[in-house]
């Protein structure tokens, strides 16, 4: 017996198949919709669709390299490197070797991305002498992650070599981070005037965050040119503050993943889910960060040894989802 989906579901869903971006009121319309409402499977059908369309059978993978552990007195309440989760009691830098055995290892393996992520005090010198001794080693893109930067700190990342930049306007920016969204954004328009490319995920999602702040991040992402965006729910390491709010499941994930992929349209090189599952690859994401090193969801200072996975299974899981993680690159 054929069925049918609401008038304005249906509408709505036509718009963002066909690649037209959608309004704050038709994503919120989306992200409320029940998990098991046939309008969701519907919903990832149009985001799959459209990215299919768009990014051809492209499975991207962009390798995650965490360049230092230690108890960040940034204290941001999702992450594990903070003093006050305690996980970590001293500081670490991997050495210039192991970073360089990690990057040399991601080209190997075909990494289309090499994303640096640092703690909010790591020394910018420190990054500028990564990204200059990478591009002598390897021929990936560099994209830096690291603390909010101003003009000049954006123009000697260029000249060290970095074509890109991972910044987000966090959930809960100001309450549970001490950064102002206000400077977030500032740094998002450095990129744009030096030209960094901006690369982004809605993050990090938990259940008690509202439709209203989420579907407006993803706008975010839309309004200030995201080269590509995506969803990364919290992860909650042992002993999180935010243990009590419990954690979103990877199928509302993929349902966020969908409405955002419908919100940015025909505006990104690609679209991102973290971390790497199977469902979000038939609900618009192509886009997945391998791990090694350290990083902010995991209880391991190497997170190859704990969460972080590796390139060769998300290759495997792209390949399952019929993602050709051989192709050319779209992103850089």
């Amino acid at each position: 017996m054929a069925w049918k989906l609401s008038p304005r579901i249906e509408e709505i869903l036509k718009k963002g198949r066909d690649g037209v971006p959608l309004e704050r009121d038709e994503a919120l319309a989306l992200v409320h919709l029940e998990l098991e409402s046939r309008e969701t499977y519907a919903l990832m059908e149009a985001a799959n669709h459209l990215s299919r369309a768009q990014f051809g059978k492209k499975g991207e993978r962009h390798f995650h390299i965490g360049l230092n552990v230690e108890p960040c007195p940034m204290d941001c309440l999702f992450c594990s490197l903070t003093r006050k989760a305690g996980l970590f009691t001293e500081k670490y830098e991997y050495s210039m070797e192991e970073i360089v055995a990690w990057a040399k290892q991601g080209e190997a393996q075909g990494a289309d991305g090499l994303n640096l992520m640092a703690t909010g005090t790591y020394p910018f010198s420190r990054l500028l002498e990564v990204g200059r001794r990478l591009n002598k080693e390897v021929s990936v893109p560099l994209v830096a992650n690291a603390r909010d930067i101003n003009h000049k700190e954006g123009e000697q990342l260029l000249d060290a070599g970095y074509v890109g930049f991972y910044h987000a306007v966090r959930l809960g920016e100001g309450k549970d981070t001490p950064f102002k969204p206000e400077r977030r954004i500032e740094t998002l328009r450095v990129l744009h005037d030096v030209g960094l490319k901006w690369v982004n995920c809605v993050e990090p999602v938990g259940p008690e965050h509202s439709p209203e702040e989420i579907v407006d991040l993803m706008l975010l992402a839309r309004r200030e040119k995201a080269t590509y965006s995506g969803i990364m729910r919290r992860i909650n390491f042992p002993g999180s503050p935010k243990e009590p709010e419990g954690m979103i499941s990877e199928r509302r994930m993929a349902q966020l993943v969908a409405v955002s992929r419908l919100v940015m349209g025909t505006t990104v090189k690609a679209h991102c889910v973290h971390e790497p599952n199977s469902l979000a690859l038939v609900a618009g994401a192509n886009l997945f960060f391998p791990e090694v090193g350290s990083s902010p969801r995991d209880a391991e200072a190497e997170t190859g040894e704990g969460r972080g996975r590796t390139i060769e299974y998300c290759s495997d899981l792209l390949r399952e989802m019929e993602w050709d993680p051989n192709l050319a690159s779209n992103v850089y």
